[in-house]
């Protein structure tokens, strides 16, 4: 059973995305998670806070390392978070006298936010291609036919004679732009969390900042200052998500529009109706704009995960994992149908 319809059985092949959601599935967190005291480990021997043989050790034990999920789900259920039962099994796979060395000087935190931001990396690279695609369909339907004419449609009524080249400008041009937010955006977004219990990384002294530098280069993230409880950057990438799925949502209605007077468009296959055999109903137009009525529904939830009391929150926290990834996987989801349907349009204008 499932109460999300972008894993669910059946909804999931209209409005999921099976590639962006590989990266918030189970394996891939505890994965990330894992690269992460990893990387530590590594990065502290190298700045001479554990010993090389306490960091080989740690190495060689995750190397091999598969946590017991059920002692994990029981774990959260008592702790909130997975890293105090996953280090516990950690250690013990460790063992004596290395294991004091494992997750050393960091907190939960750092690897739940770690994790996710090496997850958003793979996502954001896969949205960046299906961003690109959409935008290269797009400007091949200007090629074909943006010297042909239409009628203008000014508040749902008829206007002026335009080029369908001006209507299809309207929707290549927000997604160029998008693309540029997010080149700008990622160098905020996909930074390591490294801050210890209460963002001073007080067990590492004059050794913090190099630990978290090398910590960074070894998980190919840039290096910040703690942020546990500065979450700006996480509502201003689901802004981004609402934008693209936004855009993508004004050319989903203007292509089921278009199919409803049947003028001036041709579309290849639509969907059928169980009652009336002759239609073709544009399932994927209209699942764009309701995607786009998603995220911008879910977007007001991440600005309310803005407010992180004193240090750290655990509600607001809380609150991000219920909605991020959800938000990622419909902007997926809507770059792959609007590819799609770009691609089922065999004619516009006349």
């Amino acid at each position: 059973m499932t109460v999300s319809p972008f894993d669910h059985p059946l909804l999931s092949a209209l409005l999921g995305d099976e590639e962006a959601a590989r990266h918030f599935s189970v394996e891939a967190d505890i994965d990330a998670m894992l690269a992460f005291e990893r990387a530590l480990a590594e990065a502290e021997a190298e700045c001479c806070v554990i010993s090389n043989n306490a960091a080989t050790a740690i190495g060689s034990a995750l190397a091999l390392f598969r946590p017991d999920t059920a002692r994990l789900r029981a774990g959260v259920a008592r702790d909130g978070v997975v890293v105090p039962e996953l280090v516990r099994q950690i250690k013990a796979a460790v063992g004596e006298p290395h294991n004091a060395f494992v997750h050393f000087g960091a907190t939960s935190q750092d690897v739940i936010d770690s994790s996710l931001v090496l997850r958003l990396s793979g996502a954001v690279d896969h949205i960046g291609l299906l961003l690109s695609e959409n935008i290269v369909r797009l400007a091949g339907l200007e090629q074909d036919f943006g010297g042909r004419a239409q009628m203008a449609m000014t508040r749902m009524q008829p206007a002026i004679p335009i080029t369908v080249g001006g209507r299809i400008a309207s929707w290549r041009a927000p997604l160029e732009r998008h693309q540029l937010r997010l080149n700008e955006q990622c160098a905020r977004l996909l930074v390591v969390q490294f801050g210890g219990a209460a963002g001073t990384l007080d067990r590492l002294g004059d050794k913090a900042a190099p630990v978290r530098a090398a910590l960074a280069a070894k998980l190919g993230l840039g290096d910040a200052a703690q942020w546990h409880s500065q979450r700006d950057a996480l509502p201003d990438f689901a802004g981004w998500l609402s934008l693209v799925t936004g855009s993508l949502g004004k050319f989903g209605q203007d292509i089921a529009l278009m199919a409803q007077g049947g003028m001036d468009i041709k579309l290849s296959a639509g969907g059928g109706s169980s009652a009336m055999p002759h239609k073709q109903n544009p399932v994927k137009a209209e699942a764009l704009v309701a995607l786009a009525r998603f995220n911008a529904t879910q977007l007001a939830g991440m600005h309310q995960a803005l407010v992180h009391e004193q240090e750290r929150s655990g509600a607001a926290w809380t609150l991000e994992w219920l909605i991020l990834p959800q938000m990622v996987v419909a902007t997926a989801g809507a770059l792959r149908l609007a590819a799609e349907l770009a691609g089922q349009i065999e004619s516009l204008g006349h």
